[in-house]
């Protein structure tokens, strides 16, 4: 209790300040109604000096037409106080001094104002807590039975009320007049005093029953409300803070109790209907702060038995705080929704009302799921009281628009609880596991299936809400996700699997997917040609079909299902012209593309039997291409991109899986240690990042981040297998790769060194990242060359003379010339072609390469007529080169 004690005088400290503040507050409104009454004056004294002149401009007259003309606007008008008024407003715009910064600040005031009237506070805090120590008194001294010491602090609240009032009647509480506040101070205290009375006949006594105290104090709250009313904001803030301070006092040597909730809430109560008389919007700020605090208070001083009070406590103060400023049980808030104003807080700011069912709300929420993880209270009554909550927000957002957003708290809150039941393993998820484990023969447990009811049972209500006016596609959204949200929360913390088996628990998943099936039907139906609502049911059925196959397929078979999900969506959006299935079509081509790369994936691949491989990715690959093909004509810009890249991907790792197993029973050697087996895993890598750079510059959109950072993790590894390949693993360079197996040119060279090259060259043709696109095509075109280099190689010196200590042989030296002239007579025609400089000039620098190394390499080689005829040739087809050179340069000049 000494904290408690401790956390009073903060609270003692704190009223001051606020009470300064109210009145500062309080004086200047004042003083504009005082401004506003002489301006009224005014404006009605110039109405009546316009009336005779209106009059007289009524009499007949001998005037020019012109005049006579220009007056009759004047005499027809019915408001001659326009102009009086217009003047007023020019003379006040006139007199009022711009709007500067300047001048002494709220808080130079407050402390002026408390320098000045510091007595007044003082008082009401002395008169306050007399009435509470005089029953504290009476206990400590025994100088009175039980019964005394409460009618003593009733009647002592009650003559400080009845002198507030004589004062306030018979000389005013005007801040001009000599008693000014002093009213406030005695009928503040007063209230104190009467709630301190109930509050301890109740709590240390015991004389009267729950019912005679709770109405007591409402007794005594409506009491508050009606001198709230008639004395002002000084009052109210006395009577408030000391009516929830009351208890720390005379209840300090008693424990807490449930009780305590009923005395708060009606506190909070009396707090918010003083706001809802005189719109005093500071007051159901102060009393709902309050509320919550000593609420959590009564909570952490008993313990796990109040925790359930506390549950139901701060629900009934959300509710409060929503219907009482409503003056009805149908809320009839309007205006910005908070989310709205989260997007953009620099705009319009939501309604006060609003801004305090949002804060309660999330307050509530908040206090339900603490009281739950923390406070020891029970699983299923926070459960309860969040689903209670969400079913009185969608149905009161029906009369009050602006509280549509404020459903996802509760529904938020019932996910992260169960979720945390599950991290926590709580006590109804201990028995759940031990079921079967204690008794074989138990009865099935329905606890999951309880859960996936209230899943369903939310999903239902938010469907029922949406089928009504009023942000149809918000409820609906919510309609389709809440269910779902709520069954892989279960399945990742609570993993129903283990306990009642795999079948059962994806059959809850296919009762699911069924109702979202009743739901888009009926939506279907309503909407008619806006198939925007059914869709997002459609989603959720699908993703619930999915969920159930994850749990009964095996690796290769879930695969397929997804992939066939994948073609279903597409199907189902051509039928029936359902946009959104884009979305099912993005999540399913990643959920595959994990599944074919990840997880099982690559490794599972390498060693899974063949008929499996070309179960999973050419499943996976033909659902791909039919999707497309399903697609065809129709806008699905996104859907039709991911479809494409992931059927190229796909084809990609296919066929490269199927040359390692095919090389792997060729050579009978290790595949992951071979030249050839970091060439294919380059091939699938780079592919896998060329997918990635084709979405990343035709969508772009939040998910571009996160497909730039996987290009280029795929690049990495993809050009980490090629480095090795070239490297490590080289057969010109070691040994440790393996020897070349197979024919000259079709070999493993090929596999290792040419398929990355035409992946590399296929990146280069599509991206249009004008810096990446050279880079791609001159790494293509570099791995390109390297693979011609050793495949001549290969052809003169075989498998066993491929490392470069050998040697080279004549023909083989003569054999890289040729290709090099090839090679540059190619890209030089392409040159032509193309009417291109660039090619020119590369086609150019090939040649003079080839021509470096006649001289500097080959001619030492050659003898007698060989060398002659050689040399012959080469200076023939260079002076035709030279010629052909010319001719390019004069058509590209002109142009």
């Amino acid at each position: 209790m000494e904290a408690i004690a401790v956390l009073l005088g903060l609270v003692v400290l704190a009223i001051p300040v606020g009470v300064i503040y109210l009145l500062v507050a309080q004086s200047g409104l004042r003083s504009r109604i005082t401004t506003l009454e002489a301006d009224i004056a005014r404006l009605m004294a110039d109405q009546g000096d316009a009336k005779p002149s209106a009059a007289a401009d009524t009499k007949p007259a001998v005037v020019p037409d012109t005049a006579s003309k220009a007056a009759v606007p004047a005499t027809k008008t019915n408001k001659p106080s326009e102009p009086a008024a217009a003047r007023v407003i020019a003379a006040r715009k006139a007199a009022e001094p711009e709007q500067v910064k300047s001048g002494p600040s709220r808080a130079q005031i407050a402390m002026t104002w408390l320098a000045t009237n510091w007595f007044y506070v003082v008082s009401a805090l002395s008169l306050a807590l007399a009435g509470l120590f005089l029953v504290q008194y009476g206990v400590e001294n025994g100088l009175f039975p039980p019964v005394a010491r409460v009618v003593a602090a009733l009647g002592f609240g009650a003559a400080l009320i009845g002198a507030g009032e004589v004062i306030r009647r018979r000389y005013g509480d005007g801040p001009d007049s000599a008693t000014a506040y002093i009213p406030s101070v005695f009928s503040g205290a007063g209230l104190v005093s009467l709630f301190g009375a109930v509050a301890a006949a109740r709590l240390m006594y015991d004389l009267i029953g729950v019912e005679v105290a709770f109405a007591g104090m409402a007794a005594v709250g409506l009491l508050g409300v009606a001198l709230g009313w008639l004395h002002g904001p000084l009052l109210t803030t006395v009577g408030v803070v000391g009516a929830f301070t009351a208890p720390l006092l005379v209840g300090s040597t008693v424990p807490p109790t449930n009780w305590l909730y009923l005395y708060f809430g009606v506190i909070t109560a009396v707090g918010l209907g003083v706001d809802t008389l005189r719109r005093w919007a500071w007051v159901s700020g102060l009393s709902v702060a309050l509320g919550f605090g000593m609420g959590w208070l009564t909570l952490e001083g008993g313990g796990a038995v109040l925790s359930v009070g506390f549950q139901v406590y701060v629900i009934a103060i959300a509710a409060l705080a929503i219907l009482i400023p409503a003056r009805g049980i149908w809320p009839d808030h309007e205006g910005l929704l908070v989310t709205q104003w989260v997007r953009q807080p620099t705009g319009p700011r939501p309604g006060f009302p609003t801004a305090l069912a949002a804060a309660t709300v999330a307050l509530a929420t908040a206090g339900v799921v603490w009281a739950s993880v923390v406070g020891g209270a029970p699983f299923w009554p926070g459960i309860v009281a969040l689903v209670v909550l969400f079913v009185a927000l969608a149905v009161w957002s029906l009369s009050g628009p602006a509280l549509q957003d404020l459903a996802v708290m509760p529904g938020v809150g019932v996910i992260g609880l169960v979720g945390w039941e599950g991290e926590t393993a709580g006590t109804v998820l201990r028995a759940f596991r031990d079921t079967y484990a204690e008794t074989s023969e138990a009865d099935f447990p329905l606890t999951v299936t309880i859960l996936c009811a209230i899943g369903f049972g939310l999903s239902a209500v938010a469907a029922g809400r949406a089928l009504r006016p009023g942000f149809g596609l918000f409820w609906a959204l919510g309609a389709a996700l809440v269910a779902a949200a709520l069954a892989i929360a279960i399945e990742v913390t609570w993993h129903p699997s283990d306990v009642i088996g795999a079948y059962p628990w994806a059959l809850h998943a296919m009762v699911l997917s069924a109702a979202m099936v009743v739901f888009a039907l009926r939506f279907a139906r309503v909407d008619g040609a806006d198939r925007t609502r059914a869709s997002l049911f459609v989603l959720s059925a699908l993703a619930s079909i999915s969920f159930a196959f994850v749990l009964i397929l095996s690796s290769a078979a879930l695969t397929v299902a997804l992939a066939v999900t994948v073609l279903v969506a597409a199907l189902l959006d051509r039928r029936f012209d359902l946009p959104l299935m884009q979305v099912m079509i993005t999540v399913g081509v990643v959920a595959v593309g994990a599944r074919l790369i990840a997880d099982p994936g690559l490794p599972w691949a390498l060693d899974a039997p063949v008929w499996e491989i070309l179960l999973a990715y050419g499943s996976a690959l033909a659902a791909f291409v039919a999707s497309l093909w399903v697609l065809r004509g129709k806008s699905r810009v996104t859907a039709q991109l991911m479809l494409d890249t992931a059927a190229w991907s796909t084809a990609g790792t296919l066929v490269s899986l199927l040359l390692f197993r095919a090389l792997e029973r060729m050579t009978g050697v290790d595949h992951n240690a071979t030249h050839w087996a970091m060439g294919l895993y380059a091939t699938i890598w780079l592919g896998l990042m060329t997918a990635q750079l084709l979405r990343l510059q035709e969508l772009g959109g939040l998910m571009s981040l996160v497909r730039a950072v996987l290009a280029g993790l795929f690049g990495l590894v993809g050009l980490g297998a090629l480095a090795l390949g070239l490297t490590v693993f080289s057969p010109i360079l070691t040994d440790w790769g393996g020897n070349v197996a197979g024919p000259p040119v079709l070999n493993t060279l090929l596999v290792a060194y040419l398929l990355p090259a035409l992946v590399l060259a296929m990146a280069a043709w599509r991206v249009r990242f004008h810096w990446l696109r050279l880079g791609l095509f001159g790494a293509a075109l570099a791995l390109a060359s390297f693979w011609a280099f050793v495949a001549i190689r290969h052809l003169w010196q075989g498998a066993s003379g491929m490392e470069l200590y050998h040697g080279f042989l004549q023909p083989e030296l003569y054999s890289y010339t040729v290709a090099l002239l090839a090679v540059g007579a190619a890209v030089f025609y392409q040159s032509l072609a193309r009417s291109s400089t660039i090619l020119r000039r590369a086609g150019l620098a090939v040649i003079g390469l080839a021509v470096a190394k006649v001289f500097l390499i080959d001619i030492s080689g050659l003898e007698g007529l060989t060398r002659v005829l050689s040399l012959v040739v080469l200076g023939l087809s260079l002076a035709a080169l030279a010629w052909l050179n010319r001719w390019a340069q004069g058509r590209v000049a002109p142009q």
